[in-house]
């Protein structure tokens, strides 16, 4: 499970990192708000911790960005000041936990899992795009222009690139983000040209765009 840890105090950040990665946690820990929005640009994430109190762009200005750019990545807010105020505001602008300084290890590590749980439930369900909606527990995906029933690989596929809008992946990073680098590169590539045909069938406002060897879903020009 990968992790953003955006924390400005080294040693704290430090020591954090290194109990979730013990705890199996893959974590990318930067240290003020505007490396975690270009971190968040360039990867994908299972969760995200923000710091309240950071340079450059604080913790909610950071979440303010993410959802602002359709990023419902799950994010849990920590602050050295638990007033209600400070928790209202982040609650209101999409974080989805709170946290305040001091905290417990097992706390952190047992509130990020429940998180990521619940993040994975909304994300596998349905989710939309454009003019588009993916039912991946039925696997039917619709228009506002007509619909067909993607295979389940199909429906991973597209689930993965709606969530990553915008974002380039080659082959290779797709398998190893959605089948853990098992599967051969070249399952991407045809499950890619195949959804592409599908969502020109349904008269899609999004395409695949292919560029370099890379592919990223895109908003169709209009």
């Amino acid at each position: 499970m990968k992790v953003l840890y955006a924390e400005d105090e080294r040693q704290l950040s430090v020591a954090v990192t290194e109990i979730l990665k013990m705890e199996g946690f893959e974590v990318t820990a930067v240290y003020d708000g505007e490396e975690a929005l270009d971190a968040l640009s360039k990867d994908y994430f299972d969760a995200v911790i923000l710091d309240i109190m950071m340079p450059k762009k604080d913790g909610i200005e950071v979440l303010k960005a993410m959802r602002d750019r359709g990023d419902h990545t799950g994010v849990m807010m920590l602050t050295a000041k638990a007033t209600v105020d400070d928790r209202v505001s982040g609650l209101s602008e999409g974080a989805d936990d709170y946290l305040a300084k001091p905290f417990a290890m097992k706390e952190m590590v047992a509130r990020l899992n429940s998180l990521i749980r619940r993040n994975n439930a909304y994300r596998y369900s349905v989710v939309s795009c454009a003019n588009i909606v993916l039912d991946s527990n039925t696997c039917e995906l619709k228009s506002d222009k007509g619909s067909l029933r993607l295979n389940n690989t199909e429906a991973e596929l597209l689930s993965f690139f709606i969530r990553n809008i915008g974002r380039n992946y080659t082959a290779q990073q797709i398998n190893e983000q959605m089948w853990n680098g098992k599967e051969n590169p070249e399952k991407a590539e045809l499950y890619v040209y195949y959804l592409k045909n599908k969502l020109r069938q349904i008269h899609s406002d999004v395409n695949i765009a292919i560029s370099d060897d890379s592919y990223s879903l895109k908003e169709e020009a209009v």
